[in-house]
């Protein structure tokens, strides 16, 4: 713990931010809790602890996406993948979250234009026949420009802002070493799983810096739905993409928030919604590799009531196996079969302790409240919200690629509904999940599974011999370890090694005080005010060392 702390003073100015930041919207306690007051006081950076009374009387949701908006880029992203999190949070708290954007002012083009040219190692004069200096859209991690290439074509380029990297990696430093305090220093929290939410934090922020991921994310999307003309991905230029940029076809249509004007164009609305619902699911349930975020901002309506997408910086990516628990849940949804999603929930709670008898309680409430609805009445949003409350009232949280895909199917309901009021989900799920089920009953599937089944028996026998041999050589030889994590315990070491070195500084000024005090009575040597020099100077240390001592034990009392 304390290497870890000492490997934050390189980041003290940012963490002083932070602190500020989050005292002055009312979150001084887990300022004070984490310790981290006392580490910047002891760095000489002093925090004011005011919180001004207009803060205090906004809601703690409102607080804290204020807060999270301040401190810029990599909060507002931990904000948005907290959104996500419908079975942590409750809806006050999501709908905060889902404010959170990272509008900003654009960057001059002159700090851009000498790293794109160093990118490209060319003129821009020579790569493009036009190009619009100033940006027509900026975020707090890029920019976006239109040009035109040599041929014509017209494209959007995506520019990273400057600089942005290194604060971005000094947050994640930060954050990750909180979210281990806050598993330490406040159990309440735990269940939370705040270490797991950095991690996805990171893996998110690190792929949005690499414009060039996106850009073959797009390109894998386009190769999938070559075959659809209802579906258009934007045409990616990988050889001018890279780490800083992403040059990709402007789609030039009716942006996804102007219905009006999409309607007094003549588009078929309800079209669209069925369209842009099938493309998400076919996604989801077939590719196992999904636009996390297709909310309207996102979709543009092209002529012939094509749906173009946009922004392919968040991603899903689904495993067989967690497709087939997927495909378990919906199907136990839609035949409303209890006993079908208890077993999936267990599956997905992991190694949670769970009170069955009372989840399936839950569960058997849940359904029967949709006993006398028609399969067409059911609104999978608000299915999947009441799921997410379950799992949240029982203290259970959902994996976070289940957590990323549930907020897509939620956004994906809400959009559909935008554009057609009688939109009904479950009429395009119901035929994906029969095509999915029947599939995987096929007897290729089932010969597939079995041979699978059989190969994985088979390497566990032929291998438990040998697993079994050097378990009874480490035995023998003394080398058996077994490892247990248990909570706290990093802590426990701190304070035992705390309370170690004041016992042995006690120990020194007790000796200090005995040994002066025999130097006192002894006559000659070198004196001051007319007593031994020596013995003054010893009782001096000792009342030091007690004073630091003291200090010790009251600093202690009060973490």
């Amino acid at each position: 713990m304390l290497r870890e702390t000492l490997s934050m003073v390189r980041d003290l100015t940012r963490l002083h931010e932070i602190a500020s930041v989050l005292i002055r919207y009312g979150w001084g306690d887990i300022v004070r809790v984490l310790g981290v007051s006392h580490l910047l006081e002891r760095a000489g950076r002093l925090l004011r602890w005011q919180t001004s009374n207009e803060i205090t009387r906004l809601d703690l949701p409102v607080r804290i996406r204020l807060a999270l908006t301040e401190l810029g880029p990599t909060f507002v992203k931990l904000g948005q993948i907290l959104s996500t999190r419908v079975d942590v949070f409750p809806p006050a708290w999501i709908a905060e979250f889902e404010k959170l954007h990272s509008q900003v002012p654009p960057v001059a083009f002159d700090q851009l234009r000498p790293l794109l040219e160093a990118h490209w190692r060319a003129p821009l004069d020579t790569l493009f026949a036009s190009f619009e200096t100033e940006a027509f859209a900026a975020a707090s991690i890029a920019q976006v420009h239109r040009a035109r290439l040599p041929d014509g074509t017209a494209v959007v380029v995506k520019v990273r802002r400057p600089d942005i990297v290194a604060k971005i990696e000094a947050d994640l430093r930060i954050l990750a070493h909180l979210a281990r305090l806050v598993e330490l220093e406040m159990p309440d929290a735990r269940r939370y799983h705040p270490v797991q939410i950095v991690g996805q934090l990171k893996r998110s922020l690190m792929r949005e810096l690499d414009l060039v991921k996106e850009a073959r994310n797009m390109e894998a999307f386009a190769h999938r739905f070559a075959d659809d003309d209802s579906v258009h991905i934007p045409r990616v230029f990988l050889d001018l993409c890279g780490e800083i940029v992403n040059v990709q076809e402007e789609l030039v249509g009716i942006p996804g928030t102007d219905l009006a004007r999409a309607r007094a164009d003549g588009f078929d609305l309800c079209l669209l919604a069925a369209r842009g619902a099938d493309a998400v699911l076919r996604m989801i349930l077939i590719d196992g590799y999904f636009h996390a975020d297709p909310h309207p901002g996102n979709v543009v309506y092209l002529p012939g009531n094509r749906v173009g997408l946009l922004d392919f910086g968040m991603v899903g990516r689904i495993t067989d196996g967690r497709r087939d628990q997927i495909i378990d849940f919906l199907e136990a949804l839609i035949q409303k079969n209890e006993a079908g999603l208890l077993n999936v929930l267990v599956q997905w709670a992991g190694d949670a302790e769970i009170d069955e008898d009372r989840l399936a309680y839950d569960i058997s409430e849940l359904v029967f409240g949709y006993d006398n609805l028609t399969l067409k009445d059911i609104r999978v949003g608000a299915l999947l919200d009441e799921v997410t409350a379950i799992m949240r009232d029982n203290h259970l949280s959902l994996p976070p690629d289940l957590t990323l895909l549930f907020k897509s199917l939620i956004t994906l309901e809400g959009l559909g509904l935008q554009l057609d009021p009688d939109f009904h989900m479950v009429d395009h799920l119901t035929p994906f999940v029969a095509r999915v089920v029947e599939a995987r009953h096929s007897p290729a599937a089932l010969a597939r599974r079995a041979r699978r089944g059989a190969r994985e028996l088979g390497e566990v026998l032929f291998g438990l011999p040998r697993d079994v041999a050097r378990l009874f050589r480490r035995a023998r030889r003394g080398n058996l370890r077994v490892d247990l994590d248990l909570k706290r315990l990093d802590h426990f070491g701190v304070q035992l090694n705390q309370a170690a070195n004041r016992l042995t500084m006690g120990i020194l000024t007790a000796s200090l005080v005995v040994g002066s005090s025999i130097i006192m009575t002894v006559k000659g040597g070198p004196e001051l005010f007319g007593l031994p020099l020596f013995g003054l100077l010893g009782f001096l240390v000792a009342f030091l060392n007690s004073l630091w001592i003291l200090v010790s034990i009251w600093r202690s009392g009060r973490e």
